[in-house]
């Protein structure tokens, strides 16, 4: 397997990482930070008008026609800068499974506005006292006459209350399916909810809401957090290796004892493990990304991935800050931002002890 970029993918990574510095300032999100909710409405249209948001999206609805891998390069342009705005919970949660299960009519009611960035999409999968999003069990739906109706309580949604649609798990009569709610529906009431990295997520309560039911072969649910999964590892790709470029910088320039810190043994050890667990989140998240673009299977690389991206993450976010001593805690320097979203990424549909346990679960028992 080859895991270098070809040039279109490596284009979409420069285009947005020069979008993203030049919008996303330290000061830019400095000010949104201090307002009610940390996005911004100007930057993603900027996304837009650059193609970037349509770039894993059909030509069919206004899309390039890009797979999962060109999407995971932007989400790690989104890590890298920290952005403001919803592209996970649009383009991994939302279009991207619209745009593999969903109907023409579902596909040409949503896609083609995220790709001129008129709509924004999410996906809900976790639920209170269920340790396992990739298999609903309060949230329910009931066919009624040409439509669904969906019940239930969702916890920690991503971008809930900017979204205008919703993709719900919730298990039908024949087992858990996906199904798409209109977040402007009476029954459906989107609460948002305090988070430490201010980043927009929200309580999603259905009392019967209508809903389009996406279709398909196998494990929707499952093949939507086997994605999810692999968008957040991508993001912490960005994280870390911009966390762990800082400090280097830091330790490079930070005199103690007439010489730059980075010439202590200690700090080189710690720099050079915090290299290491990044280049391991780095690897296996190209891996199960490669493995979802080729359209083969990918829970299991899904799992390795996700549990580098969470134990290995926290260590390389956790030196970043602490080679910085004091100034690593202080919430107005630039690393802070970097640990609040790697611990964030951390606890995300499932910790790193839980994808060992599923990984341990998955494993045939007799196999040497």
């Amino acid at each position: 397997m080859d895991f270098s970029f070809t040039e279109e993918q490596e284009t979409v990574g420069k285009v947005a990482r020069q979008l993203f510095e030049a919008r996303a300032t330290p000061e830019r999100l400095t000010e949104l930070e201090s307002g009610d909710v940390r996005y911004d409405a100007a930057l993603w249209t900027e996304l837009a008008s650059s193609d970037l948001l349509g770039i894993a999206l059909p030509e069919s609805v206004g899309g390039s026609g890009g797979g999962f891998l060109e999407l995971g390069m932007l989400l790690s342009e989104v890590g890298w800068s920290v952005a403001p705005v919803p592209v996970y919970a649009t383009l991994t949660l939302g279009a991207d499974t619209i745009a593999r299960h969903g109907d023409s009519d579902v596909q040409q009611r949503y896609l083609p506005g995220v790709v001129d960035g008129s709509v924004i999409l999410t996906a809900a999968l976790a639920e209170a006292g269920n340790s396992n999003p990739a298999a609903p069990r309060s949230t329910t739906a009931r066919r009624h006459g040409d439509t669904w109706l969906v019940e239930g309580v969702k916890e920690m949604v991503p971008a809930a209350q900017l979204a205008h649609a919703i993709v719900v798990s919730a298990v039908a009569d024949d087992g858990p399916g996906l199904f798409v709610v209109d977040t402007d529906a009476a029954e459906v009431v989107v609460t948002p909810v305090p988070t430490t990295d201010s980043e927009p997520y929200a309580q999603v309560t259905l009392t019967g809401a209508p809903a389009r039911r996406l279709n398909g072969d196998g494990d929707l649910v499952g093949s939507l957090y086997t994605r999810a999964l692999v968008g957040l590892c991508a993001i912490q790709v960005g994280v870390t290796e911009r966390a762990l470029r800082i400090a280097a910088s830091y330790t490079a320039e930070r005199e103690q004892f007439g010489r730059p810190i980075g010439s202590f043994q200690a700090v080189q050890q710690r720099m050079a493990d915090a290299f290491i667990d990044t280049e391991a989140i780095r690897w296996t998240t190209w891996h199960a990304a490669w493995l979802i673009a080729e359209g083969r299977p990918a829970e299991r690389e899904a799992a390795i991935a996700k549990f580098w991206a969470a134990e290995a993450g926290a260590r390389v976010v956790a030196t970043a800050q602490q080679v910085h001593g004091g100034m690593g805690i202080d919430v107005t320097y630039p690393v802070s931002r970097y640990y609040l979203w790697a611990k964030d990424i951390e606890l995300a549909l499932g910790s790193a002890s839980q994808q060992l346990a599923r990984l341990g679960t998955a494993y045939p028992e007799g196999r040497k």
